[in-house]
């Protein structure tokens, strides 16, 4: 019916235009914190003395300091594994002043901020946001475990064709890519989340780009039922131009958080809306798994828009979008899986 055809994008327009007006609002939000005259003034004597309190800062007493690198080139810092083993000077000045400062804010009866963009976060060993490095560890997993599974369908159980073994399948190549980079995404997640330094933050945000441009191909190829080589290219080549030069802008020129957040949240909201009307057009079989993890991941979404403070210093919003995630990159393969079935039996009936 044409109501109900239409139902999808009507729900999806309002919620895509929320994140979107949510998103656009939240980047411009500064870091109350890091500007704040107490802290920037403990950061300076830290730096220079080594000391906050009780807790003494060796990195900032020997010449491995981060004094030596910090605004330098990516390229010319010290090297990674240095920075990975140390917990540096700059980032343990950091880390002591925030919590020092977020001590004496709680004794006047005042709520957290956020520093440098981010919650004041308790540490665990290395890990400087344990719970979110470990809830992206868990979606790496599901991401390998839904491409293992869709590997072995295509492969092994679905029938595939005589003569050149393909499978009939005509997008199962670029889904084993949407693996790949999602599990690249997720790694560097996790290590951002882990140690955060300028070249993990920069793996980070290029990986996590570099997904949704690939996933935004990915998902007008499909909808658009595109499987001519030369059409795909031609739909493929200006995203994947734009997002080739929007990565190098960010690690080369600037790592501008506000426009990143506005190009990322353009391309999810598009492909978003693709993927919903599609599938009320097309009423394809497994529909209902498509919308609720398209409207499930929309809502989720809304967690990084009007986030929180971490609970107990451990729990923030964006820690329960990663937990929000896991359950949907399970129903996402499944219906990845559905879809290659579904698609297999389609042109095999064709073919008869």
């Amino acid at each position: 019916m044409p109501h109900a055809r239409s139902a999808p994008g009507a729900w999806v327009v309002p919620l895509a235009s929320l994140l979107v007006v949510g998103f656009v609002l939240g980047s411009v939000d500064a870091s109350l914190g890091d500007v704040d005259p107490q802290y920037r003034t403990c950061v300076e004597e830290c730096h220079t003395a080594g000391i906050i309190g009780e807790n003494i800062i060796s990195h900032c007493q020997s010449p491995e300091n981060d004094d030596t690198s910090v605004g330098s080139s990516w390229y010319i810092q010290e090297p990674v594994y240095i920075q990975w083993k140390q917990l540096n000077c700059r980032t343990d000045c950091r880390y002591y002043c925030m919590m020092q400062r977020e001590g004496e804010r709680k004794s006047h009866g005042l709520s957290p901020v956020k520093y440098h963009g981010k919650w004041p976060f308790i540490r665990v060993s290395v890990f400087q946001e344990p719970l979110s490095a470990a809830l992206s560890a868990v979606n790496l997993l599901m991401h390998f475990t839904g491409w293992l599974s869709f590997f072995l369908l295509v492969n092994y159980k679905l029938p595939v064709r005589a003569q050149t073994k393909r499978t009939y399948y005509e997008y199962t190549g670029l889904w084993h890519i949407y693996a790949i980079l999602s599990m690249n995404a997720w790694f560097w997640s996790s290590i951002f989340h882990t140690r955060d330094i300028d070249l993990t933050e920069k793996l980070d945000y290029s990986s996590a780009v570099a997904l949704l441009g690939y996933s935004l191909i990915l998902a007008l190829l499909r909808t658009f039922n595109v499987k001519d080589e030369a059409t795909r290219v031609m739909f493929a080549a200006p995203i994947l131009a734009f997002v080739t030069t929007h990565i190098l802008y960010l690690n080369f020129y600037e790592l501008d958080y506000g426009w990143n957040m506005k190009v990322c949240v353009v391309m999810a909201a598009v492909q978003l809306l693709a993927w919903a009307i599609w599938a009320g057009v097309t009423q394809h079989p497994s529909r209902l798994k498509l919308w609720i993890v398209v409207f499930g991941g929309a809502f989720a979404m809304l967690l990084e828009v009007y986030d929180f403070p971490p609970y107990k210093g451990y729990a923030d919003a964006h820690s329960l979008w990663h937990a929000s995630t896991i359950p949907l990159t399970y129903l996402w393969w499944s219906f990845i899986k559905d879809d290659a079935e579904f698609r297999t039996s389609t042109v095999i009936k064709k073919a008869k």
